[in-house]
């Protein structure tokens, strides 16, 4: 275990210009030391970002549904930042940056092996970090190269507002991955699209089998009827007609 770096943010750096994003995010910062958590909330808030902060794992867990990323400090004074990061890959969707001192070569596997989406050692620069959120969240977001809204009988899916919409019901709240999922299921209403695709292309390197059937479990249930997404067993999923 490398040892806790005393400045989160390099100063040296914390003066240049950072490049504001178009998007404005909430982020939940998950930092053990007060001082770090304050400086970089600060940092964050001006750039025109909503922030909420926590010191401990089990609170990280608790609210981990709400943000749209959430950079995640291994080192916590309850939990092991592995396993919270693995609870919160497990419940919800939203992406996550390891930010540690821990920063040898098997820290960061077994970082990203935990889920994370990207990992920072610290201390780090303020502009690197922006810079890092920012790809991830464009990894994240969708990229369809198909109709930005898909319509099938009474079910419209929009891709710019990332709105599902049900007729006679309105609309059908579903998580980023639900969505993802069935806006890619829609976008190819005649093709069985292979598990492995969807896994690849909707959850990248942290999926797992289970993932995607509890994934297809809640979208039937939300929309009122399992005929909208087929089993095609021993390949994959594709889209039905309710």
């Amino acid at each position: 275990m490398s040892q806790r770096s005393t400045n989160m943010l390099e100063p040296q750096r914390l003066s240049l210009p950072v490049q504001s994003t178009a998007a404005a995010w909430r982020v939940l910062v998950v930092e053990n030391n007060t001082g770090d958590l304050e400086a970089l909330a600060n940092g964050l808030r001006r750039h025109g970002h909503e922030v909420e902060g926590v010191g401990t794992g089990g609170a990280a867990l608790q609210a981990c549904d709400g943000p749209d990323i959430i950079l995640l400090d291994l080192e916590l004074p309850d939990l092991d930042g592995l396993e919270v990061c693995r609870g919160i890959r497990t419940t919800c969707d939203v992406p996550v940056i390891a930010v540690t001192s821990w920063g040898t070569e098997l820290d960061r596997v077994l970082g990203l092996q935990a889920g994370a989406d990207d990992y920072v050692v610290k201390p780090y620069g303020f502009r690197e970090l922006m810079a890092r959120m920012d790809a991830v969240m464009r990894r994240v977001r969708p990229q369809p190269h198909t109709a930005q809204v898909v319509s099938h009988g009474p079910l419209r899916i929009d891709a710019s507002s990332r709105e599902v919409i049900l007729a006679g019901r309105g609309v059908v709240e579903v998580t980023r991955k639900e969505f993802d999922l069935l806006y890619l299921l829609a976008s190819h209403p005649d093709t069985v699209i292979p598990r492995k695709r969807i896994m690849q292309q909707v959850w990248g390197d942290s999926w797992s089998r289970r993932t995607v059937d509890t994934h297809v479990s809640s979208l039937r249930n939300k929309l009122g009827g399992s005929d909208w997404i087929i089993t095609v067993r021993g390949v994959g999923f594709r889209f039905g007609h309710g």
